[in-house]
């Protein structure tokens, strides 16, 4: 394969197409073309994804997924899926989209098909869980669990925690949930002063079982329980749980073996939710709605890999995201929900994308000389209209958005749904339409202002509009259609890191400050003046020793 982007005979012809595409009116286009929605915009079940309102052509597009084309990405796709280790630094396949296959067709790593003990995992998760929905599962009290507390961090915390947030309206009567992931006391002690001890049950989510955050948050819990009236060490094994690998050092902890669910290490953490990360999902709302989020991914996850390019949605979502970050130069990308119930989706996707794809370095081991992943960010609409969409109507930076909303709300409340929704349509409406000084002139001679005010004010009510957005509609927020989304944003981001030619699927970058934490951790606890690091740390550490003192 061609070092992209500075080999490409594919890429040169995108830059010139660019310098053509410079005084691109996509208010000309719709004009020109009645049918540019039907051209520009893809169905799969009952999502629409419209990318209508993009700075493109036909022939952008054509020259775009010739571009993926060339850079073998259907090549990609079909190693990815069967099980190759294409995390080429790790040595790791990446087999997210195993977890959540309903296929019979087998997948190998190593010589071994990986589908039958997926599918044990699978099982022993449903058992459990319906044990718990049950009552079969008691505490040391002998009463019934209603009250679960998610220990992890990153994907063990992040996904399970969204999509539990996100499908609340499919909740298992009676069942709460709660995630600890930060370190910072804070967390772990306002969670035990909500839960009854009882009726609690922790699941620490660790693949390795030594993650420092999350054993820290754990033993806080186990130090908790045990403090507890009435309770003994054999009782730790009917409230703790461990999702991991380290069958020693969960049994060590005192989780019983029975309850140690496993997964493997071609499981990457942002892509953890599918695997046992994902029993939290299925003890809130039910295993068989855990089945339909599954579901929907693989739906998803078989549209990804049959249909052609040009009919692709997450390939067309990651070509518009490569057209702007390295033509238009757009270093960030926002994310709208007009979900209240998606609200912790744009930081998920933080996760996801920045993770996968913040790397300077190409697969050749070479820097890159060009853009990678953009910034992540975003709330929920109509929030954020009220707070930065300021900077994305009129601030000097071009953003791309994609707003994401349903036909119907899962909590319908006289007006509020249709209200919400027409702001959804209004805001991809306003930024690809702006506001002419003619238009806004009008506005303010409306108004009876005299031609000094309308003067002096004209420049500030004037929109440029062509500001790019793709608009992601679908019928309801279900499990399944959440399924869909996480697994469309997914590839996405899989398709932009082969154009990029770098691995999305290590995180090297997350392990260097964790090294230094742990070299000056046992500077916190002595009398010693910090000398061995720069001016401004060893500053750092021994003003905090100075007020740990002056306690």
């Amino acid at each position: 394969m061609k070092t992209l982007f500075s080999d490409s005979e594919e890429f040169k012809f995108l830059q010139e197409h660019f310098n053509e595409m410079k005084d691109f009116s996509m208010i000309d286009a719709f004009e020109s073309d009645r049918s540019r929605f039907e051209k520009f915009s893809i169905k799969f079940g009952d999502i629409l994804f419209d990318y209508s309102k993009n700075r493109i052509n036909e022939k952008t597009i054509s020259l775009l997924t010739e571009f993926a084309r060339h850079a073998g990405l259907k090549d990609a796709v079909n190693k990815m899926f069967s099980g190759e280790k294409i995390n080429f630094t790790e040595k790791r396949a990446v087999l997210h989209t195993a977890l959540r296959s309903k296929s019979d067709k087998p997948v190998y790593v190593d010589g071994t098909n990986v589908m039958p003990e997926i599918k044990k995992v699978r099982n022993k998760m449903k058992s459990f869980a319906d044990r718990i929905h049950s009552g079969d599962h008691r505490g040391y009290t002998n009463e019934s669990i209603d009250t679960i507390v998610n220990i992890g961090i990153g994907g063990s915390d992040l996904g399970p925690s969204m999509v539990c947030e996100a499908l609340q309206s499919y909740t298992v009567e009676g069942m709460k949930a709660y995630f600890v992931s930060n370190v910072d006391s804070t967390d772990i002690y306002q969670t035990l002063q909500k839960i009854d001890p009882a009726r609690t049950l922790f699941i620490i989510a660790s693949k390795t079982f030594t993650t420092q955050e999350t054993l820290t948050n754990a033993n806080t819990a186990k130090t908790w329980f045990l403090a507890q009236e009435g309770v003994n060490n054999e009782d730790v094994a009917k409230h703790f749980i461990a999702l991991s690998t380290n069958n020693e050092a969960v049994k060590a902890f005192g989780i019983a073996p029975e309850n140690m669910f496993e997964f493997w290490d071609w499981v990457g953490g942002r892509y953890s939710l599918w695997s046992a990360i994902g029993l939290s999902i299925a003890l809130y709302i039910g295993y068989h709605n855990l089945d339909k989020l599954l579901t929907g991914a693989y739906d998803m996850d078989m549209h990804f890999q049959e249909t052609d390019i040009n009919k692709n949605i997450p390939v067309m979502m990651a070509l518009l995201g490569l057209w702007y970050r390295n033509f238009f130069n757009a270093a960030t990308h926002a994310v709208i929900p007009y979900e209240q119930y998606l609200n912790r989706f744009p930081e998920y996707l933080q996760q996801l994308d920045m993770e996968s794809n913040g790397k300077s370095i190409g697969s050749d081991g070479n820097k890159v000389e060009y853009s990678t992943g953009p910034v992540i960010w975003g709330t929920a609409g109509t929030n954020s209209q009220h707070s930065f969409f300021q900077l994305i109507h009129q601030g000097t930076q071009l953003i791309p958005v994609d707003f994401l909303a349903g036909a119907e709300s899962n909590n319908d409340i006289g007006e509020h749904h249709k209200i919400l929704l027409s702001n959804f349509f209004a805001q991809s409406e306003a930024l690809m339409k702006g506001k002419t000084p003619e238009k806004a002139a009008k506005e303010l001679e409306s108004l009876g202002l005299t031609e000094h005010e309308i003067a002096e004010l004209l420049p500030h009510k004037v929109f440029s509009g062509n500001r790019p957005t793709n608009s992601i509609m679908y019928k309801k927020l279900t499990p399944a259609t959440l399924g869909s989304l996480i697994a469309m944003y997914e590839h996405k981001v899989f398709v932009q890191g082969i154009l990029w030619n770098i691995n999305s699927f290590d995180q090297w970058g997350v392990e260097l400050g964790k090294q230094l934490a742990n070299n000056i951790l046992p500077e916190l606890s002595d009398n010693k003046t910090a000398m061995n690091h720069d001016s401004s740390t060893n500053g750092l550490i021994n003003y905090y020793k100075k007020l740990k003192a002056d306690q």
